[in-house]
């Protein structure tokens, strides 16, 4: 026995690992990235404040049309997406869990429209065991709604109205 040395079975098995957990971190960074998501608790409150709600199956969907102005970079004026989860919704692994799925769900049905909207989405808890092809579906329908609902209101107007569909 050699002490330190790792036995060079081991090796191609761990390069391997690592190898693929690389490509998967790398590949979805690149599905949803951070300018894309909603970061500032500043950020939230102005979509729930001054924002519309769009109930959904298994999901309630905040949005908010955001004013551009005319000097503004690219970015600026396309969507931006957020995710909240309480507490009630169980531990920090089952709230995590519901983030990740939730941001790969809008990362694989990411609209073709871009408008200068931000969303913040709440799932429920039905969302932990749901197959993924149904959450991917109701983020894509959840989103293209907000998305017309927001088109038609002018920016910067506050509704109180709920939708529910």
């Amino acid at each position: 026995m050699q002490g330190a040395a790792t036995p060079s079975c081991f090796v191609p098995v761990a390069e391997s690992r690592i190898r693929e957990r690389l490509q998967f971190v790398t590949s979805v960074s690149h599905a949803f990235p951070k300018s894309r998501r909603l970061l500032r608790h500043a950020d939230f409150q102005r979509v729930y404040e001054g924002g519309r709600r769009q109930f959904t199956g298994n999901r309630t969907v905040f949005f908010l049309r955001r004013t551009i102005s005319p000097d503004a970079s690219a970015l600026r004026g396309s969507l931006r997406v957020g995710f909240t989860v309480g507490k009630a919704l169980g531990g920090a692994v089952e709230r995590n869990r519901l983030k990740r799925r939730m941001r790969e769900a809008v990362g694989t049905s990411w609209p073709a429209v871009e408008a200068p909207v931000d969303v913040v989405i709440h799932p429920r808890k039905s969302v932990l065991q749901m197959p993924f092809a149904d959450v991917a579906s109701e983020v894509a329908r959840g989103l293209q709604l907000a998305l017309q609902r927001a088109r038609e209101a002018q920016p910067g107007q506050r509704s109180t109205r709920v939708e529910q569909r």
